[in-house]
């Protein structure tokens, strides 16, 4: 069971997961670090619905990039987008997890209105 770990402002948020068992939402490819986090409550921001259509789920893996499919050439075209591209850059919607993984997910592309934080419409509310 592999074990996927995702680093958000600094945390980590550890989980095994059953891929065989686990429930596909049709966010992104099945088993996917989208797909992943979805299923374990990890908020990744995906504008797109997971179709690799924009880069809003843009994470960072930090360890395990050889545990994830190979980066697609559609993937690679869409990350040319995406903001602060590194080697270890991947679309969430597009890695399928095949063993143990870290990723970070940036700041940059999460949604703190979604998730309950201070910027609405602009102001910085306190």
């Amino acid at each position: 069971m592999p074990n996927v770990t995702f680093i958000l402002d600094g945390q980590r948020r550890s989980f095994d997961v059953d891929l065989a068992s686990m429930p596909y939402g049709h966010h992104g490819l099945r088993g996917s670090l989208l797909d992943v986090a979805l299923n374990v409550g990890v908020v990744v921001e995906h504008v797109c619905g997971g179709n690799c259509a924009c880069t809003t789920c843009h994470v960072i893996v930090k360890s395990g990039a050889e545990q994830l499919s190979e980066l697609s050439d559609d993937e690679a075209d869409r990350l040319d987008a995406a903001w602060e591209v590194t080697p270890q850059s991947r679309l969430a919607c597009q890695a399928v997890v095949h063993g143990d993984v870290e990723c970070e997910i940036p700041v940059y592309t999460r949604n703190y209105v979604e998730e309950g934080g201070g910027i609405r419409l602009g102001r910085i509310h306190t």
